[in-house]
C-alpha cells in the first residue's frame, strides 16, 4: 500500500488502482470509480486502492465493487462507517465530518445526496442518477 500512496501523491494522480496491474486516474469525484465499476469491475475486484478523498458515494462504489483495501488522504466519517461495516480494511491521513465541494462553501453535492442512504446499493443508485442525468 506504500507504493500505491508514494505514487498517488508523487504522480498526482486522483486515484491508484492496483489489481496485478497498477492503474492511475486523475478524474473528479467518483467518475472514475462509477466508470470502472460500469465498464471494467475487474479492475476494482480484490483491489488495492489508493484515493485522494473517498466520501460516501466512493465508499458504496467500493464496496459493490469488492475492493481489498483502501487508503485515502480525506474519507468522511460515513465513508469510514460504510466500509468498517463491510469488512473493507481502510486507512487514511484525516477524517473530516463530510466532504466539501470545491469551493469549500459547503457539503459536495454527490455526499449530500446520499447522506441520509444507508445501503451501498441504494447510494449506487442515487450516484447512478446523478451520474446518468443530463
Amino acid at each position: 500500500m506504500e507504493d500505491l500512496i508514494r505514487l498517488l501523491h508523487e504522480g498526482q494522480y486522483s486515484l491508484v488502482v492496483s489489481n496485478d496491474d497498477i492503474y492511475t486516474f486523475d478524474g473528479r469525484g467518483v467518475l472514475d470509480l462509477y466508470r470502472l465499476l460500469q465498464d471494467d469491475p475487474a479492475i476494482l475486484y480484490d483491489a488495492q486502492i489508493a484515493d485522494k478523498v473517498i466520501g460516501k458515494a466512493a465508499a458504496a462504489l467500493l464496496i459493490l465493487a469488492k475492493v481489498r483495501e483502501v487508503y485515502a488522504d480525506v474519507i468522511s466519517t460515513q465513508a469510514a462507517t460504510l466500509l468498517r461495516e463491510a469488512g473493507i480494511r481502510f486507512s487514511f491521513s484525516s477524517e473530516v465530518e463530510y466532504i466539501r465541494n470545491r469551493t469549500h462553501t459547503g457539503w459536495c453535492p454527490m455526499e449530500k445526496a446520499c447522506s441520509r442512504l444507508h445501503s451501498a446499493k441504494d447510494i449506487y443508485d442515487s450516484v447512478r442518477q446523478i451520474m446518468e442525468s443530463p
